[in-house]
């Protein structure tokens, strides 16, 4: 008979389908672990803290951007998407990392960059050296610009980073960017574009990856006219305070979310249905809800991501609200939803929750990220709370490195130390995302507490000790402990995707799953009375009295319990 660790590897392994319910733990790559002592996280680091990932009990890993990249936005500005930075490692490294994980049971998802390449990249520079009008400046995005002699750009519009989203090269022409400079956007009407990311695809699916995280999958495909509009125009109706109606009808927008997306996308299943068993593929789609579902469904992408949860304050209904609506659009497009809190780009949710009533976690950013407006102990203790809520629900989990920790944001980067181009494009106006990107806390002590054998580019506070896996790793009271009871139970409870809502009263959010377990969560100042049943995982303390469930505290519960 196979023993419990082998069962264990075995159901995490799952079938075709085994990303409907999966937890995914996100690295970046970075700032995990460092193996070679020169500051940056890299494979081998990955490879040394593998134990890591299979005692936290996840089903996959996404990689965050290991391409080689000169590092102008984090690794999304890509230089070859078909290798592997020197600086973390190589293909024969990153092979050995695929079986390592394999053979604990773990899928491995990789990050694609579709919308735009770096500036360094091979195609990038031949249309640099092509004529105005070549096939080869064709593959990007390019436009003489306005004005005497073209000195204008082609149009007033904004990067998303701040600044101008169009650069003007040696010869007079400009081409867009949404993003940084350093990132000129794909022209995806081009054949070749469509032709070399479909070797891409299966350049990283004949080395076993299991599936693919799409960035900015909404984007791709763009329809510039003669005749661009302004940038007023574009935006028109995509700010909630603006109560004008948008000015481009759902999918015909220029730039964002059109309709043939689906033809693109469509092409990318015919390659994922190609392998046996099909790859996966979720897009990180900032569209509405209702357009959502089209990058979700079976014929395109599979799985879209739901960042409801990344913006809602700590509040029943709200929660309540989101988690029946993104239930309905999983069910829509034949999917399961995707729960996530934290990720490289938003303020970490520990910090999130514990932030004044009313502060989001940008404008905590935008007004200098004040550690003094931080409420850490009710931020983790919620956060704690809802990360137990969410691994209740049908759908998938998708985890960012170090909230297993418990881990803070850190606000206070020395400006001379900051990376992220936000910052620098916004004029410091915006601190940008480096505070969820600092290199992790492995032991207590030591230059870089436990990462490599230097200082990491952005500083580690000296409160990251408390925070360390060796400080939690043996303390049962512990998040990192906590992860792993949450995460083990999980799989022994999940059996299907039903639900069935429980109404409990104000302030919880109650829901029994089949098998007959129930999730409760006390969303409110006080305790409130919890349906009958044995508790088998608490968020927080325990009981204050039998039957009641503290303020800010999930539970989850059963009559007869599993062993745990």
């Amino acid at each position: 008979m196979a023993n419990t660790d082998e069962v264990a590897i075995e159901r995490r392994r799952g079938d075709a389908g085994w990303w409907r319910q999966a937890t995914v733990y996100q690295i970046y790559p970075r700032s995990f672990a460092d193996a070679n002592g020169d500051g940056v996280g890299d494979l081998e680091g990955i490879l040394s803290r593998i134990d890591h990932l299979d005692q936290l009990g996840v089903d996959a890993v996404w990689l965050s951007p290991f391409y080689p990249s000169a590092l102008a936005d984090g690794g999304y500005d890509v230089d070859d998407y078909r290798d592997v930075s020197p600086e973390l490692g190589d293909l024969a490294t990153f092979d050995r990392l695929v079986t390592a994980l394999h053979e604990r049971g773990i899928k491995v998802i990789v990050d694609i960059v579709p919308n735009h390449s770096s500036n360094r990249h091979r195609l990038f520079q031949d249309a640099l050296a092509a004529a105005p009008g070549s096939p080869e400046r064709d593959r990007y995005l390019f436009r003489d610009g306005t004005g005497p002699r073209g000195a204008e750009p082609p149009s007033d519009w904004n990067s998303f980073f701040g600044g101008p989203a169009w650069t003007r090269v040696p010869d007079g022409q400009w081409y867009l960017h949404l993003f940084t400079a350093e990132q000129p956007d794909w022209n995806w009407h081009h054949p070749d574009v469509r032709a070399d990311f479909l070797r891409t695809l299966r350049f990283w699916g004949d080395r076993g990856v299991d599936g693919f995280r799409v960035d900015v999958a909404h984007l791709l495909a763009k329809d510039l006219p003669a005749e661009l509009p302004s940038w007023a125009e574009l935006t028109r109706g995509t700010d909630p305070a603006d109560p004008a109606p948008p000015r481009y009808p759902a999918g015909h927008h220029p730039l964002w979310d059109r309709d043939e997306l689906d033809e693109i996308y469509a092409q990318w299943r015919a390659v994922f249905d190609s392998y046996s068993p099909p790859l996966t593929a979720v897009a990180e789609a900032w569209v509405p809800a209702e357009r959502r579902v089209r990058y979700a469904s079976k014929q395109n992408l599979g799985q879209a991501f739901t960042f409801d949860l990344l913006e809602t304050p700590w509040d029943a209904g709200s929660f309540h609200q989101i988690i029946r609506d993104n239930l309905a659009l999983a069910a829509k497009s034949g999917t399961s939803s995707t729960w996530v809190f934290s990720n490289h780009d938003v303020v970490r949710h520990a910090t999130r929750f514990g932030l004044p009533k009313g502060m989001s976690g940008r404008r905590w950013l935008l007004e200098g990220a004040d550690p003094a407006l931080e409420d850490r102990v009710t931020g983790l203790r919620r956060a704690r709370a809802a990360t137990l809520l969410a691994m209740a629900l049908p759908g998938s989990m998708y985890l960012y490195q170090g909230e297993e920790l418990g881990l803070p944001e850190v606000g206070d980067i020395p400006a001379d130390r900051r990376q992220d181009p936000t910052y620098f494009r916004s004029k410091g106006t915006d601190l940008g995302r480096d505070g969820a990107r600092v290199a992790l806390p492995w032991t207590s002590t030591g230059v870089s507490f436990g990462f490599g054998g230097c200082a990491p580019p952005l500083p580690q506070p000296t409160w990251f000790a408390d925070f360390s896996v060796e400080r939690q790793r043996d303390d049962p009271a512990s998040t990192l402990s906590f992860y792993r009871h949450a995460l083990r139970l999980r799989r022994e409870l999940i059996q299907d995707e039903t639900l069935e809502w429980l109404n409990l009263g104000p302030d919880l959010v109650g829901f029994r799953r089949g098998g007959g377990w129930t999730a409760v969560t006390n969303f409110g100042s006080r305790p409130r009375p919890l349906p009958a049943g044995d508790v088998l995982l608490l968020s927080g303390e325990p009981l204050d009295a039998p039957g009641l469930l503290p303020a800010d505290t999930t539970a989850w519960l059963r009559r007869d319990s599993l062993r745990s």
